[in-house]
């Protein structure tokens, strides 16, 4: 027999970790939404400032990618962070 109090600890624990998917489910389709609208926006900036000049193509393509690693990074962390949440649960 279960006292109530661990009772109500273990049903607090268990109720919990359904939020907790949830969020984790929702923080990791919210980070990788967010970094491919980022890629892709920096994608097309970058292509259309190439069409404008030319012969700042190679400046303006390494930038790009530079940009791109840096916004695939924190999407990366932020998918790294709710699978620790899940985890956690």
């Amino acid at each position: 027999m279960m006292f109530p109090l661990m009772q109500a600890a273990a049903y607090t624990k268990e109720y919990m970790g359904g939020w907790a998917m949830m969020g984790a489910g929702i923080g990791a389709g919210l980070a990788i939404i967010g970094a491919g609208l980022g890629i892709g926006r920096v994608g097309g900036q970058a292509v259309e400032g190439m069409a404008r000049q030319p012969e700042v193509a190679a400046k303006i393509q390494t930038a790009a990618l530079i940009f791109a690693a840096f916004i695939e990074g924190a999407a990366l962390f932020a998918v790294v962070v709710t699978f620790l949440i899940q985890s956690k649960f």
